[in-house]
């Protein structure tokens, strides 16, 4: 455990940031693991609808500090490759 005053607050910090970024975390996390399974049954109408508010929620998730901007590129890259290779 934390001795020093500062390590304390450094704890504190961390934890109220985690509070707040976590629901950024899960939507996105939980729209992109949807748009996966959509994409895996091979429906390409529902996977298309689903494309636009995945890449929101990503992009809401950079914003807030939760991704990396990179990893977010990563992320709508792959998932828009995917819809685009589908039949």
């Amino acid at each position: 455990m934390a001795i020093l005053k500062n390590a304390k607050k450094k704890v504190r910090s961390i934890k109220k940031k985690k509070n707040n970024n976590h629901p950024y975390l899960i939507n996105a996390k939980n729209a992109v693991k949807d748009l996966k399974k959509v994409i895996e049954k091979g429906d390409k109408e529902k996977a298309k609808e689903l494309l636009n508010p995945t890449f929101a929620k990503l992009d809401k998730a950079k914003k807030k500090g939760v991704f990396h901007q990179n990893k977010v590129a990563r992320y709508k890259e792959k998932l828009s490759k995917s819809v685009n290779q589908m039949k």
